[in-house]
């Protein structure tokens, strides 16, 4: 089993996909269309690999949780990635800045961006292979 998709509802495409697109620059527009949903005209966009993607549905109102907060809905999404020093730079020369600087240890380094949206996205690189490196938890 493997997460295939998510679909996450945005206020501005190009804004959305300006961000991914420095994140993640060999994914592709996979698909596009409009539709009607739930009574409101909606434009999609389906973004990705041959495997994964992210599906954006654009004229999304309201404001999304404080990832600060407790409320219910979604903390973050991650990604893990190859050279996170590559995708650091990637973002910034894109006008991206880091939210938070998460764990640096020996067995990986993450951070964390809010996209034009306000959903929070980790990405984060792993230094080894080996699970019980890779998952380490505190005692």
């Amino acid at each position: 089993m493997h997460l295939e998709h998510l679909n996450l509802v945005v206020s501005d495409l190009q804004q959305t996909l300006a961000f991914y697109q420095a994140a993640m620059p060999h994914w592709s527009i996979r698909g596009r269309g409009e539709g009607l949903w739930h009574g409101v005209q909606r434009q999609w966009v389906h973004f990705g690999d041959d495997y994964h993607y992210l599906s954006f549905n654009d004229n999304g109102t309201g404001q999304i949780r404080d990832v600060k907060s407790h409320d219910l809905g979604l903390g973050h999404f991650a990604y893990v990635v190859s050279d996170i020093d590559s995708l650091v730079n990637r973002m910034t020369l894109a006008g991206f800045n880091i939210a938070i600087n998460g764990a640096t240890d020996e067995s990986h380094k993450s951070v964390y961006y809010i996209d034009p949206n306000g959903y929070e996205v980790e990405f984060l690189q792993y230094f080894s292979d080996i699970p019980s490196e890779r998952n380490k938890y505190t005692d």
